[in-house]
């Protein structure tokens, strides 16, 4: 029995997809094993060029740089249970474990949202008011801003953890998802979830609709702004600046504001399918986003061809 509640429950099963073939399994943890090394390789170029490249050490690449460490933590948090579900049939996870991992998903998705918010301030004060940019956004302040992001995410996530923690849970250990979140393990509970399932929504929609109001409003002013330059040349190379953002932004908020609202207006979906989606907007943005940074951003593209030059000019020492 759990210590701290009246749980029979002492370990829960990651099930997964609960549809899936035992004979794909194999599929499932190769195409996971994938997702999870690209992410790896992607991030961690990022992290060796902003370490070797002090002239991306910028308000808005500090901003990408917390995306990147958040994406890497959310994968490891995530990626290698369900892995070992598959890969290796070892889909049990310790109480207490599950309750971590549930924490640090929400922890993790919270400080996401409200870097996004960051990332929208940048490209507001950098369009909307340009002469002010360099006082405003100042790396100093950028890491303030981002400690605090970190900083003031955690006392919900850590409330819905302490209310979900101690209700009973004697009957089903199966978790019908990838990992332990907060739906997934309270409608286990052997009691109404609805005193603590409906505070825990209210705390999430804050957490994504209030940076999202902000986006939107600051993208608008954005909009505004660049309709008021006269060259066509000028709108789109303000509209440039802005499009490796959007893209990273509508790939956190897109998929999720629509099984929210699918929720909502009746739309039903599989529990496969239910899942599909959730892993795809949770798992598939920390393995983009480095192509995206690598495509989108000028900067970002000449210090990778700066490194590769260096590591050939290298090479061809070595060899001479």
């Amino acid at each position: 029995m759990s210590e701290g509640n009246g749980s029979t429950v002492t370990e829960f099963d990651i099930v997964g997809f609960p549809g899936l073939h035992p004979e794909y399994y194999g599929l499932a943890s190769a195409v996971m094993f994938l997702v999870y090394v690209c992410t790896l390789l992607g991030n961690a170029v990022f992290l060796l060029l902003f370490a070797k490249d002090h002239s991306l050490h910028k308000p808005m690449y500090l901003i990408i740089l917390n995306l990147v460490v958040l994406d890497l933590l959310f994968s490891t948090t995530t990626l290698p249970k369900i892995i070992a579900r598959y890969w290796f049939r070892a889909g049990a996870i310790s109480f207490m474990a599950c309750f971590v991992q549930m924490f640090f998903v929400h922890y993790f998705g919270t400080i996401v949202s409200v870097i996004l918010l960051l990332m929208a301030l940048d490209r507001y004060v950098a369009i909307c008011h340009p002469l002010r940019y360099p006082m405003i956004m100042t790396n100093f302040n950028l890491c303030v801003l981002c400690a605090t992001a970190w900083t003031i995410s955690m006392p919900a996530c850590l409330m819905m953890v302490i209310r979900a923690y101690p209700l009973p849970y004697c009957a089903s250990n199966k978790i019908e998802q990838c990992y332990c979140d907060h739906i997934a393990i309270t409608t286990l509970a052997c009691t109404d979830r609805a005193p603590y399932g409906f505070p825990a929504f209210i705390l999430a929609m804050l957490g994504l609709l209030g940076p999202l109001a902000f986006i939107v409003f600051s993208y608008g002013s954005i909009v505004v702004a660049v309709l008021q330059i006269a060259s066509t040349e000028g709108r789109l190379k303000m509209l440039s600046t802005c499009s490796a953002q959007l893209i990273i932004i509508a790939l956190y908020y897109l998929p999720r504001c629509f099984v929210y609202l699918a929720s909502n207006v009746g739309i039903r979906f599989s529990k496969d399918l239910r899942i599909v989606i959730i892993m795809l907007y949770s798992l598939l943005p920390p393995m983009i986003n480095p192509l995206i940074y690598c495509l989108r951003t000028n900067e970002f593209k000449v210090s990778l061809v700066k490194i590769f030059k260096r590591a050939n000019v290298d090479v061809f020492k070595g060899v001479a």
